[in-house]
């Protein structure tokens, strides 16, 4: 597997965390379909995307609860976290526009697929995004 690399290290504790957090807005989509909650998340993974993390409301949430709970720092390469925030960008834009063209088995269905992607990274650190980077790369270079 190859991850994309940049040689600035954020915290992954803080990545894990704000997954964990976009993994529960997500349900909460989910349970109640009410559309601005992806209108939000797509405006934080915009921030997270293009270095504007600092302005992240996830992040700062994530940032208090780790000095609430005294959570060590874990460095770790900022790119996937950011390939991965692009990829969100992706998503929370495609459920936006399904639920506006009233696709909404489509829009559910991808904000499930958002869900369970937020789910491997806050517990198991598991990064799809990576996976979908190395496959993406091979098919480049096999052109």
């Amino acid at each position: 597997m190859d991850c994309p690399v940049d040689f600035i290290k954020i915290n992954e504790n803080k990545a894990r965390l704000t997954a964990f957090f976009v993994l529960v807005l997500a349900l909460v989509y989910l349970k109640t379909g009410f559309w601005l909650i992806m209108a939000f998340e797509l405006i934080d993974f915009v921030l997270r995307a293009t270095n504007l993390g600092k302005y992240s409301l996830l992040g700062f949430l994530s940032d208090a609860v780790i000095k609430q709970l005294k959570i060590k720092s874990k460095p770790v390469d900022r790119a996937p976290k950011r390939f991965a925030a692009m990829v969100g960008v992706l998503f929370t834009a495609a459920i936006l526009v399904s639920f506006i063209l009233q696709l909404h088995v489509v829009a559910f269905s991808l904000a499930a697929v958002l869900s369970f992607f937020a789910f491997l990274e806050s517990f198991f650190a598991f990064c799809a995004g990576c996976y979908a980077y190395s496959a993406g790369k091979y098919v480049i270079s096999k052109f």
